[in-house]
């Protein structure tokens, strides 16, 4: 009587076999064979959950484009999604998860330089492809081996900007106000240096986050006397700043971040204490195709900065992974500047992306954030900046630059 519980039984021989037929096999059919699981990690709760949801979404759009015209290498894309909770403990794990259990080789979307700093060592050390809307400077500068990519223009960029800004309004003394964070010390700096260079003076202040008032720090840099004020904090302690501010009778000017003085804090605040107030952010193209399709795709008239910048994210990943047969993070690492910079056919989404590589050519990816042009250490090379200011509790454009 034939034993069937042996009759498939793997032998030496068998085995051996096997494992000579999957070397034989076609380094991308192998590749193939696995699924293709992508994650998105952005805040949908905390204080960067005003743009989490929308990141999230304007990704996965771009996902599910493509998995309803054929799927990207024959298959669809699987799409995790996690919540950093704008916490670096709990984005830790959330990324544990995505790469532990659900086996993503791209990670999109980590805002919050803290978070980024956090996850970016988890990413490289399991191959995993990590883009980023990140602005700390110390971010590429992390020993990554290429697996960071950033659409957001580095602290450095951002400092430098504004500081112009301040002084084309003719400042005559600076101040810089907030927590510590990964871009806190090169603020100042720069700002200490951008006002060195115009002969006037600079004053700085690291406070502790998550305090109900800073009115004796506000008191304390308004000592100085300064005429224009930068605050380097995020919305919540934005939020009790600018109260603490207005409080004190301050009448000179305020610039922050277009983050720390989002809608949320618009809405928190009485007009009077927000009125007159600047921002300023890396600004999509907004004249551009992929703009267009993402304001189509996430139903709306003005697409945030964070939401133009994951659209990329998810588009350069299908696009790098067409191009070099392989969804593994190693192989869309190595294939990114391929599509984004180069002399391809110009493309702004990823199905017409992926005809052309279909087609044997190549191409050249422009986002909805701008060019998707990367330095060697992966920062974008250039962006677009929009200055806003506020009145009567609502921002409207001032300059763009």
């Amino acid at each position: 009587m034939t034993d069937v519980k042996n009759l498939f039984a793997p032998t030496r021989r068998t085995v051996m076999l096997g494992a000579t037929a999957l070397l034989a096999t076609p380094a991308i059919l192998r590749a193939q064979s696995a699924p293709i699981t992508f994650g998105t990690l952005t805040p949908l709760t905390g204080v960067g959950g005003t743009y989490g949801p929308s990141m999230r979404d304007a990704a996965a759009n771009v996902f599910t484009a493509v998995n309803e015209a054929g799927g990207l290498l024959g298959q669809e894309i699987d799409l995790v999604s996690e919540d950093t909770q704008t916490n670096p403990e709990a984005a830790v794990r959330a990324v544990r998860k995505l790469i532990d259990v659900d086996g993503v080789s791209v990670v999109i979307g980590t805002w919050a330089s803290s978070i980024t700093t956090a996850v970016a060592p988890l990413c490289w050390e399991n191959g995993v492809m990590l883009f980023t809307v990140s602005g700390a400077d110390s971010i590429t500068q992390l020993p990554h081996m290429g697996y960071i990519a950033r659409t957001q223009p580095n602290s450095v960029l951002q400092i430098e900007v504004a500081g112009d800004f301040m002084l084309r309004q003719e400042s005559t003394g600076m101040a810089w106000i907030g927590p510590q964070t990964p871009f806190a010390q090169s603020s100042i700096d720069i700002l200490a240096g951008q006002a060195e260079g115009a002969g006037i003076g600079m004053e700085s202040l690291i406070y502790e986050a998550d305090k109900s008032t800073y009115r004796s720090e506000v008191d304390t840099i308004l000592r100085s006397n300064p005429d224009f004020i930068m605050l380097g904090g995020y919305a919540a302690d934005s939020t009790v700043v600018l109260r603490d501010i207005w409080q004190a009778g301050y009448e000179g000017r305020i610039i922050g971040p277009a983050y720390a003085v989002n809608p949320t804090v618009l809405e928190a605040l009485p007009a009077e204490v927000t009125e007159g107030v600047f921002t300023w952010e890396g600004a999509p193209d907004v004249g551009s195709s992929a703009y267009a399709n993402v304001q189509a795709s996430l139903g709306v008239e003005e697409v945030d900065p964070y939401s133009a910048q994951t659209y990329d994210h998810a588009t350069m990943a299908v696009l790098a992974a067409a191009a070099a047969g392989d969804a593994s993070g190693m192989a869309i690492r190595d294939a990114l500047r391929t599509i984004s910079q180069g002399e391809g056919d110009a493309v702004s989404d990823a199905i017409a992306g992926l005809e052309v590589l279909a087609g044997g050519g190549a191409v050249n990816y422009s986002g909805a954030s701008g060019p998707c042009d990367f330095d060697e250490i992966g920062d974008i090379t250039g962006t677009q900046f929009l200055f806003r200011q506020i009145s009567g509790g609502t921002p409207s454009d001032f300059e763009r630059v």
